[in-house]
């Protein structure tokens, strides 16, 4: 896709409800704005990376943990994995001096699709569909999670991890 929040994109779906309504997050595309840029309370702390989740709701904070049930609200998506929760019990766990690298992962905005829109994308050869890890979506970032995820899938989609991104330029 050429589209600025979808190319060389990794999208983690996150829901998928009886009405085939779809949102997922994009994982790979790291924005120049830190977490800490909008809470004061954050400002001395490391910086904490903040992802372009999609283009819906860009103006809206979510994000997805390693943290259980200790985060009230939060439904596990995969094992070991969360999205959501009590965002109050978040901010208090990063000012307590708690790891966020590998265990929070924060995004402005979401990718949804309407009732059939993805499966229509899908037959459409817009997407690859794939499995990973738990691990390596908290701890991968940028181009390069994307690049390892086509090597991943094997096949001829090894070699598209290779492939200039505007390639009528050579």
């Amino acid at each position: 896709m050429s589209d600025i929040y979808f190319e060389r994109s990794v999208v983690l779906l996150v829901e998928h409800n009886s009405k085939h309504n779809t949102m997922g997050f994009v994982l790979n595309k790291m924005m120049i704005e830190k977490l800490n840029d909008f809470f004061p309370e954050m400002k001395d702390f490391n910086d904490i990376p903040l992802f372009r989740g999609g283009p819906v709701g860009s103006n809206r904070l979510y994000f997805i943990h390693t943290l259980g049930d200790t985060i009230p609200g939060a439904y596990e998506i995969l094992d070991g994995l969360y999205f959501g929760g009590d965002f109050d019990i978040i901010k208090s766990y990063i000012i307590s001096g708690n790891p966020v690298k590998g265990r929070i992962k924060f995004f402005l905005g979401y990718s949804g699709w309407e009732q059939q829109q993805l499966e229509e994308e899908i037959a459409q050869h817009s997407w690859l569909v794939g499995k990973t890890e738990q691990a390596k979506i908290m701890e991968s970032e940028g181009e390069i999670f994307w690049k390892k995820t086509l090597q991943n899938l094997g096949g001829p989609y090894k070699s598209w991890a290779n492939f200039p991104r505007r390639p009528f330029l050579n």
